[in-house]
């Protein structure tokens, strides 16, 4: 194997920072200290970018100044200033990333060689170090050049003339499954991060399964990650939407002729669905991203959605405080969306306190450590369905005025059929508002409601507007 250093080129480069101050900017965009191999050039392009940071000259006089006696050495700083600047830096500087980067790799190789040979190691546990450390240096090497306005100019033509070719069609991004709700949010974006929030019980991973089956069914890949649920309970809610057989007699077995030949249909046309589930009760963000890039570098597999059930039982993998665990794992499902460019839908728990509030509809800091889940979504959406919390108030009535040995005449009825409403909390670059929906209970599905979309007072351009202000995030293309 060739040498992963190259003495002469970080020499040329240190010695062109000296020649010309301004060409730090362009190796400060891609270069580090520790990318440089010999240390007495590490130090010497510490003591440079030092004296840049203050806005002072780059010259033999002030780095002899900003260094002491025993950090300087005196044949190195002689030969870099002897060196004949050069023309090209960019291809220099690219070089010296190159090595630095196999130097890392050459690294992490000896760290995998060290973990297999633990005895005290687990393999689930030297795989996580091995893929953190790999991502490391993904992230670190790569490299995006900044875009000047001719080119954002013409993305954002090519952009418009590929929605113009859809004609009047207001679907841009995956479809959510429900003509309302497609309507107002155009859609999942790729690269958007979509949080689905909801107290227990009413309806999140059945909504989740929905969604999923409409991309399914018109020829689109999924990938599911239950973390609460087996893969059997999730085939079985699938096979309820799609069969309409209800839920429990498919659990029991309860079928009669027509339904079983109802069912073999359903798992016949199952079978030619491309979705993947993982059912582990264990993951975090570094053996997610793992799985899905496994499967989504197959471009047969037409992988357009990634969802996860549900974001909080995700393991964060460098910290025991739960709230900064979090951040890295909604950040980290962030970033996967922006390299993929495809939308990750992540359902997530709410604070319970929403349950002493008279209205109980949700909002945005119901979120459980709300902070940076609120931060880096693109959209909240919370599902809210009035009759469980009517349901649950007239059985607490009737259980107390049985404890008193009273009589209680309820005049709720459970219906078959309740309403159910999707509340827009957050979107980027669309307005907020409620969206009503039926939720079938027995087929565990939700589907559209003829009533119209109801938004807030707040108008489109005003809450975009808002929405930036919180966090600017441009992708193009990608949605405007």
């Amino acid at each position: 194997m060739d040498q992963i250093y190259k003495i002469n080129i970080e020499r040329s480069v240190l010695s062109s920072i000296l020649f010309d101050n301004m060409i730090i900017e362009d190796v400060l965009g891609v270069l580090k200290s520790t990318d440089f191999y010999l240390p007495a050039h590490k130090k010497l392009f510490e003591i440079m970018q030092k004296l840049h940071n203050e806005d002072l000259p780059i010259d033999e006089d002030f780095i002899r100044k900003k260094s002491s006696t025993d950090e300087l050495d005196d044949e190195i700083l002689l030969e870099i200033i002897s060196a004949n600047p050069i023309s090209n830096i960019k291809a220099y500087i690219a070089e010296i990333k190159d090595s630095s980067v196999k130097r890392e790799l050459s690294a992490l190789a000896h760290t995998i060689q060290k973990e297999v040979e633990n005895e005290n190691n687990s393999s689930i546990n030297a795989l996580d170090i091995v893929q953190n450390e790999l991502y490391k240096i993904s992230t670190d090497s790569a490299s995006v050049d900044i875009k000047d306005m001719p080119t954002i100019v013409q993305e954002t033509l090519d952009h418009i003339k590929l929605m113009k070719t859809k004609g009047d069609s207001y679907l841009i991004g995956e479809t959510t499954g429900f003509v309302e709700l497609d309507k107002n949010t155009t859609g999942f974006g790729g690269g958007d991060l979509v949080i689905i929030a909801a107290r227990p019980s009413m309806g999140k991973t059945a909504f989740m399964l929905n969604i999923a089956e409409k991309n399914l069914n018109i020829g689109k890949g999924v990938i599911l990650f239950s973390l609460e649920m087996p893969t059997h309970q999730l085939l079985l809610r699938i096979l309820s939407s799609k069969t309409s057989i209800p839920l429990q007699d498919l659990r029991m077995g309860k079928l009669d002729d027509i339904q079983l030949t109802q069912m073999t249909k359903a798992m016949d046309e199952l079978n030619q669905l491309k979705l993947w589930v993982d059912d582990g009760s264990s993951l975090n963000i570094n053996q997610l991203r793992a799985r899905v890039r496994k499967i989504a570098q197959k471009k047969e597999n037409n992988i357009s959605m990634v969802m996860i059930d549900y974001l909080q039982l995700m393991q964060g993998t460098s910290t025991k405080d739960r709230h900064i665990e979090v951040s890295e794992i909604s950040r980290g499902l962030k970033m996967l969306a922006r390299e993929l460019n495809i939308p990750i839908v992540a359902l997530s728990q709410l604070n319970r306190g929403l349950e002493s509030r008279p209205d109980k509809r949700p909002m945005l800091s119901d979120l459980r450590e709300s902070g940076s889940i609120e931060q880096d979504a693109d959209i909240i959406m919370f599902i809210y369905r009035d009759d469980v919390y009517r349901e649950r108030e007239e059985n607490r009535k009737e259980k107390e005025a049985r404890a008193k040995g009273d009589k209680y005449i309820s005049n709720f009825r459970t219906k078959i059929d309740e309403e159910a409403e999707i509340i827009i909390g957050k979107q980027r670059n669309g307005p907020i508002g409620t969206v009503k929906l039926i939720f079938q209970k027995n087929k565990t599905r939700f589907i559209d409601d003829n009533s119209k979309y109801s938004p807030t007072t707040t108008e489109f351009s005003e809450q975009i507007d808002t929405n930036m202000e919180t966090k600017m995030d441009i992708s193009m293309p990608g949605g405007l």
